[in-house]
């Protein structure tokens, strides 16, 4: 499971999801990546599903980048536990997506295999999602 090694603060505030994404709204890595349509939290475990979920599919061919990190703890309260007595233990790490955020890059496998991965792996997530292609430039195109 992706987890920071340390954080400076044990407990954080709920936040507010607001907003499109500004950083990582590129496919900087691969050729094809998996957006992030709406705002959300993404559990490590669900990056970790989507990530098994995409190599298996690719069968452990081409590359896979990883574009969220899980920093900020969920705290839980104990099961009946009365009202008071201040926040609970921190229980998980999530990542805070917003939208258009690219979530994973993948390279080195057809069109088809790639976007079949990023559709198995986008069954993972508790966000709408899509795939996007990366734009080719200028240069690549030899013009």
């Amino acid at each position: 499971m992706l987890a920071p090694k340390r954080v400076k603060f044990r407990k954080t505030f709920k936040g507010r999801t607001r907003g499109i994404a500004i950083r990582g709204s590129t496919v900087a890595f691969g050729e094809y990546a998996l957006m992030t349509l709406e705002p959300g939290w993404v559990s490590n475990r669900q990056i970790e599903a989507a990530r098994v979920a995409l190599t298996r599919e690719m069968k452990r061919g081409g590359k896979v980048w990883i574009r969220i990190f899980p920093d900020k703890p969920i705290t839980k309260k104990p099961a009946e536990t009365r009202m008071g007595s201040g926040k609970g233990a921190p229980e998980y790490w999530v990542a805070v997506v917003k939208p258009g955020r690219m979530m994973y890059e993948i390279a080195g496998v057809s069109e088809e295999i790639a976007r079949e991965a990023l559709r198995l792996a986008s069954h993972k997530m508790p966000i709408k999602t899509k795939t996007v292609v990366r734009p080719i430039k200028a240069e690549e195109a030899g013009v």
